[in-house]
């Protein structure tokens, strides 16, 4: 059977403080904040939200180490820009043999990856 999944409409980014969030997302990682919507921003065609789950009754839960990998043309460049912004990184920077990966958190505890594929697959 065929897949029906078309596509990936967002991702839900929890956070126990929404503004702060925000001000990371955009602020701090510069992503592109959707001009008609407050707690949601862009990467690529790919809409982030964040939302609080406590405030609908839900148990609050970060995401795990890495969940997000987010590309960039060069992970080491994107690293020390990021700790130069006071972003600590969980660990060296890993070469997987295809790829970078840089991991990192949140304020949240979200798990964050700077990420590049060098090589091709297959």
């Amino acid at each position: 059977m065929a897949s029906t999944i078309r596509s990936l409409d967002f991702v839900a980014v929890p956070s126990r403080n929404a503004d702060g969030s925000l001000a990371f997302y955009v602020g701090t990682l510069g992503l592109l904040p959707d001009a008609r919507a407050r707690y949601e921003f862009w990467v690529g065609q790919t809409c982030f939200v964040i939302w609080e789950p406590e405030s609908v009754g839900m148990p609050f839960a970060p995401l795990s180490a890495g969940t997000i990998a987010l590309h960039v043309d060069d992970v080491a460049a994107a690293r020390v820009a990021l700790e130069e912004k006071g972003i600590e990184f969980h660990g060296e920077t890993l070469d997987t043999g295809v790829c970078h990966m840089a991991l990192f958190s949140d304020a949240d505890g979200n798990g964050l990856m700077l990420h590049h594929r060098y090589a091709p697959l297959g």
